[in-house]
């Protein structure tokens, strides 16, 4: 592998690596926690149940367009930078001018689609603020993050993202300081401000740091075709994460939307150390997947085991620790204690599934993870419509389980029989050489 023109890169051993890598994201992910926890307890306070679950539901509406945003280039990216170094510059062309193309494209979609997904108490104003944030900026600190995330250096990945939280904690801070009483809109501003600025310092610091985009990109209908499979996959994963959000804000109300996402939230800060593993080992996936979906699997099962052993522990510790929430975010959060310890074992169902479909991106089988997450997908999108009328944020609880142990299974045993194809392959490869060399 080529270095580029100013980036110094340290060979260091696999385990090595990760443990170094994994380190610095994880520090970033336990302030990234610390400081999200102090925003989302600032934002819940100041805008109440109804309020907090207006603004989630918005917020959940662009994530599920936000993987589109950037048509997967940021994986494709890694994928290419983490095997050769010298194709940084026009694959950071291609990120930094679909990202811009599309993510505007995309805050359209959104603003048109306000009156049909999120109910009408919800403004317009609120959704373009949110969309803007969350399909443009947001996208530009994620390429920019994922920049150093190619060439293994995670410490300033760790840093770009860490300061997007910041940013957030520091306006909603402004926002109850100024506004105890403030409105979702008034939020939505200042969202959207706290991700305008960390966006243009992280797209400064990969100039810097790494280089500048080519004049002349490529960027042709195979680069389109796989980053589609990346996009749709994060899509469909964010259609079985956020939702029963949108969708629980529309058919139960918003109180009960913002019962369920103050769990959430709570679920998503638990599951921090393992993501931090997750982004510092991606681009290994790609390393070893070059030899086969066996290699990739391998060095999954190895990071699984050590994730499996902290969701367990950790969704006991939310378990004990539940009853605590309403005296952090208000009386009007009681509910949230049995959803967050319903929601427990999520944990542990979405350690299973990350890793497995790690796997098998690495190994070039994104179609089969992206098939597998869009059925899945589907099937929560049924059982929303489903549950969400009769049981409210009961029946969110359940769908999100459900969907996310099935997931689990389904992407593993996907990895073993993809696996009994290679090696069957492997096999016949090796019977017919030596049939050859006989004759």
């Amino acid at each position: 592998m080529h270095n580029l023109p100013g980036v110094e890169l340290k060979i260091v051993g696999d385990s090595a690596g990760v443990r170094l890598n994994s380190g610095w994201m994880l520090a970033s992910r336990s302030l990234r926690t610390l400081v999200a926890a102090v925003y989302f307890a600032l934002l819940a306070r100041s805008l109440g149940v109804s309020g907090y679950g207006a603004f989630a539901g918005a917020c959940a509406m662009a994530g599920i367009l936000a993987p589109f945003a950037t048509l997967g280039t940021g994986n494709l990216l890694i994928e290419a930078v983490a095997r050769e170094r010298r194709e940084f510059p026009q694959r950071w062309a291609n990120c930094l001018v679909l990202t811009l193309i599309s993510g505007l494209c995309f805050t359209a979609i959104a603003v048109s689609l306000r009156p049909f997904v999120l109910p009408r108490s919800v403004p317009t104003s609120m959704v373009l603020s949110i969309a803007l944030a969350e399909l443009l900026f947001a996208r530009l600190i994620d390429v920019a993050g994922m920049a150093f995330q190619a060439i293994e250096q995670l410490r300033i990945t760790a840093s770009i993202n860490l300061a997007l939280s910041f940013t957030r904690m520091v306006a909603a801070g402004a926002l109850l300081a100024a506004f105890p009483h403030a409105t979702p809109g008034d939020c939505s501003i200042l969202y959207l401000l706290s991700t305008i600025v960390p966006a243009f310092a992280g797209l400064w610091l990969v100039t810097r740091r790494i280089g500048r985009p080519a004049l002349q990109a490529v960027y042709n209908r195979k680069h389109f075709l796989h980053g589609l499979y990346f996009s749709v996959s994060l899509s469909a994963q964010t259609i079985y994460n956020d939702i029963d959000k949108t969708m629980l804000a529309r058919i139960s109300g918003i109180g009960a939307a913002g019962l369920y996402s103050a769990a959430y939230r709570i679920v998503d800060a638990a599951f921090s150390p393992v993501s931090a593993v997750l982004a510092s080992t991606y681009a290994r996936f790609f390393q070893h997947g070059e030899h086969g979906l066996a290699r990739s699997a391998n060095f999954g099962k190895r990071v699984l085991a050590r994730a499996a052993i902290y969701s367990a522990f950790a969704g006991v510790a939310i378990w004990a620790a539940a009853p605590l929430l309403p005296s952090v975010l208000g009386k009007q959060f009681s509910e949230s204690v049995v959803a967050l310890r319903m929601l427990s074992p999520l944990l542990l169902f979405r350690s299973m599934h990350y890793l497995a479909a790690d796997s098998l991106t690495g190994a070039g089988y994104q179609g089969t993870r992206t098939a597998l997450q869009i059925f899945i997908a589907v099937v929560n999108v049924a059982l929303n419509f489903a549950m969400l009328p009769r049981y409210s944020w009961r029946g969110a609880v359940w769908t999100s389980l459900g969907c996310d142990g099935a997931l689990a299974l389904l992407l593993w045993i996907a990895v073993w029989i993809l696996c009994a194809r290679e090696r069957q392959a492997a096999t016949s490869g090796q019977l017919e050489s030596n049939a050859a060399a006989q004759a």
